[in-house]
C-alpha cells in the first residue's frame, strides 16, 4: 500500500511538472494580440462566450496571448469577418453557423428544420465525432474551427399577427440569414423569405420594410425586438450552432501550446455560454411578455414539421452521409 501511495505521489508530481512545463512554453513566446469579432451586442450570448474565452486564454498563456473583442459588427458582418479570416485581416470570431455554411455547405446540415429535439441532443452531436469532422473541414477553405458555441433554438417574431400554424405565416416578409436552407424553410412555410445581414435587418424592422425575423430568445431580448415585433411564436424550428473560428493564416503562426490552449478554451467558453443561455431564458421571456410582446409557447409544431418536409427532400443528399449519421445518433 505504501509503494502504491508513493507511486501515486510520483505520478501527481510528474503531471504537475508536465503542466508547469506546458505553461513555461509561453515564457519564450512572443506576445501576440488576437482580434476576436462578432456582430451582436455586449448583452448577447456570443459576447458572453467571447469574454469567457478571453479570460481563459489570457490566464493559461500567462498573458502572452491577448484577446481583444470587437462586438457590434465593428469589423464587418459575418461573411465579411469570415473572408477577412481567410486572408489574415481578421484573426478570429464567434460566427453564426448559417454564414459559415456558405463556405462549407455540409455545415448547414445542423440547421435543417426540426432536426434536434432538444439542446442536449444537439450538444451530443456537435461535441462528438460528427461535429469535429465538420470543424476539420473548415481547413479546406483556410479557416480553423475550434468549438461550437450556441445561437440556440430559433423562434419566429413578427409585427403583424399571432402565428400558430403555417397558414398564419402566409405572405409575411420574414428576414432570414443568408443561407439557402433558411430561405427554403420559410418559403415552404409560406413566407416571403428575405435573406439579409443582421445589421440591415434591424433597420428594416424599424422602417417596416420587413414584418418579422427568426432568432433565439436571447437575441430577441438583447436587441429589444419587442419595440418593433408584437408577436413571438416559440416554434423552435431550427437549432443554430455558432462557431469559434479562426483564420488559418494566424492559426499556423501560433506555437502548438498556444493552439492547444485556444482549442480547449473555446470548448469551455462554448459550454459556459450554453449554460448561461439556459439559465437566462425564462427571465428573458418574462421580460418580453412584460414589455407587451404576445408569446405563443405551444404552436402546432406537427403542422410546421409536415410543411417543411420538402426541405429534407431537396437538401438531404447534398450533405452526403451526415444527415443519416445524425439521425442515427439521435435515434440509435
Amino acid at each position: 500500500m505504501k509503494t502504491f501511495a508513493l507511486n501515486t505521489l510520483a505520478l501527481s508530481v510528474s503531471l504537475a511538472l508536465v503542466g508547469t512545463a506546458n505553461a513555461s512554453d509561453f515564457a519564450d513566446m512572443d506576445a501576440v494580440t488576437l482580434r476576436l469579432a462578432h456582430v451582436v451586442n455586449e448583452q448577447d450570448g456570443f459576447h458572453i462566450a467571447a469574454t469567457k474565452f478571453e479570460e481563459l486564454v489570457e490566464e493559461r498563456t500567462d498573458g502572452k496571448v491577448d484577446i481583444e473583442i470587437y462586438p457590434n459588427a465593428s469589423l464587418g458582418d459575418e461573411r465579411t469577418l469570415l473572408e477577412g479570416m481567410q486572408i489574415g485581416t481578421v484573426d478570429m470570431g464567434v460566427i453564426t453557423n448559417g454564414p459559415v455554411a456558405n463556405f462549407v455547405e455540409e455545415m448547414a446540415v445542423f440547421e435543417l428544420p426540426f432536426l434536434f429535439p432538444s439542446p442536449e441532443a444537439a450538444y451530443g452531436v456537435l461535441d462528438g465525432d460528427i461535429g469535429q469532422e465538420l470543424l476539420d473541414k473548415l481547413s479546406e477553405v483556410n479557416l480553423k474551427g475550434l468549438a461550437y458555441a450556441e445561437r440556440g433554438f430559433r423562434n419566429l417574431t413578427n409585427s403583424e399577427r399571432a402565428v400558430n400554424a403555417p397558414e398564419d405565416i402566409d405572405g409575411l416578409r420574414i428576414r432570414v440569414m443568408e443561407n439557402p436552407v433558411y430561405v427554403d424553410t420559410f418559403r415552404e412555410l409560406g413566407a416571403n423569405a428575405v435573406p439579409m445581414a443582421w445589421t440591415e435587418a434591424l433597420t428594416a424592422m424599424q422602417q417596416g420594410t420587413i414584418d418579422g425575423q427568426e432568432n433565439p430568445v436571447n437575441v430577441i431580448h438583447s436587441f429589444s425586438l419587442d419595440e418593433t415585433q408584437n408577436y413571438m411564436t416559440l416554434s423552435r424550428h431550427t437549432y443554430a450552432p455558432a462557431i469559434f473560428v479562426m483564420g488559418m493564416p494566424v492559426w499556423n503562426q501560433l506555437p502548438e501550446a498556444a493552439q492547444m490552449v485556444l482549442t480547449e478554451a473555446a470548448q469551455e467558453a462554448a459550454e459556459h455560454e450554453r449554460q448561461v443561455n439556459a439559465e437566462m431564458k425564462a427571465e428573458q421571456l418574462a421580460d418580453l411578455r412584460e414589455a407587451g410582446m404576445e408569446i405563443n409557447d405551444a404552436p402546432d409544431i406537427k403542422a410546421f414539421q409536415n410543411a417543411v418536409m420538402p426541405v429534407y427532400e431537396k437538401y438531404g443528399e447534398q450533405f452526403g452521409d451526415y444527415l443519416p449519421r445524425i439521425q442515427e445518433a439521435l435515434n440509435p
